[in-house]
């Protein structure tokens, strides 16, 4: 049986103000990393999963938009951000696991989870361990399996795990960065992203990538019972034909896409994204799902 995980709550960025000098809670240690998390908002609860090489800064333009109708909490998953570093090898599973307890520890209820990337294969994880504790998922350029299937796609895989070993994480962060934000008005996203890239303690970087290769709940997809949306860019990493094909087999799921976008929706069309999402959690809230049975 493998240990529990440990879950400090230390609260991260001050996203109401950056004047803010109040005191931080005492921390809450529930079992074993420390997972650093904002939370802002009243109303029913709204988990935020940022993505590979990120943190939950992943969210800012989403923040003081849910906020308004929902007790947002955003976190850095272990080993990103300001959560501690990974110190050994982890799966998806304990990822889902740091999440649960996070939800627990928290006294929340059933949360809506919303997913980016790698925080995306964190919130499918997450539904099919635990689905008491999932009210509905919002799948952001991510999927429920990352097996490659065709040789370019083994290619890939292998192409990143040897850049990822021999590159120092800035020059790393320079080649994603074209692909995530190609064009010229997006130099400041560029910017951004290359600092807080940069920014990762590559060891634990390396682990999250090892935990995502390979990984897969494919063979789960039809015992999801809870309303899911997935939300593509028009030029994600993935396909949007790729997607539908996966939404297909969920019971109730909807694909929504947006134009003009690559793999960090949030971020590259956040007021598009915003309302897709709020959309989907008010119909949520209001019939108990969002698209009807399949």
């Amino acid at each position: 049986m493998s240990q529990p995980t440990v879950v400090r709550l230390v609260p991260a960025y001050d996203v109401e103000s950056a004047a803010d000098e109040t005191p931080p809670p005492r921390p809450l240690s529930v079992n074993g990393s420390d997972l650093v998390c904002s939370i802002a908002g009243q109303g029913s609860p709204v988990l935020l999963i940022h993505g590979l090489g990120s943190s939950q800064r992943d969210w800012s333009e989403q923040i003081p938009v849910l906020d308004r109708e929902h007790h947002v909490v955003a976190y850095d998953l272990r080993g990103h951000g300001a959560s501690s570093r990974a110190l050994r090898a982890f799966t998806m599973r304990d990822l889902a696991r740091d999440a649960a307890a996070l939800i627990r520890a928290l006294g929340l209820t059933r949360c809506h989870v919303v997913g980016l990337s790698l925080g995306g294969m964190v919130a499918f994880q997450l539904a099919v361990d635990e689905p008491d504790l999932v009210r509905s998922l919002v799948i952001v350029n991510s999927g429920p399996e990352v097996v490659p299937r065709t040789m370019k796609e083994h290619s890939a895989i292998l192409l990143r795990r040897v850049l990822s070993r021999l590159l120092p994480m800035r020059w790393l962060a320079a080649i994603i960065v074209r692909r995530l934000f190609p064009h010229t008005e997006q130099q400041d996203l560029r910017a951004e992203f290359v600092a807080r890239f940069a920014g990762n303690h590559k060891p634990s970087y390396l682990k999250a990538m090892e935990a995502i290769l390979g990984w897969s709940v494919s063979d789960r997809l039809e015992t999801l019972a809870q309303p899911v949306l997935v939300v593509s860019g028009d030029r994600d990493y993935t396909t949007v034909e790729r997607k539908r094909q996966y939404v297909d087999r969920l019971p109730r799921a909807t694909l929504a896409v947006v134009e003009n976008s690559g793999h960090a929706t949030p971020i590259d069309q956040p007021s598009v994204f915003n309302g897709i999402v709020l959309r989907f959690l008010r119909d949520v809230e209001r019939d108990g799902h969002a698209s009807p049975p399949k």
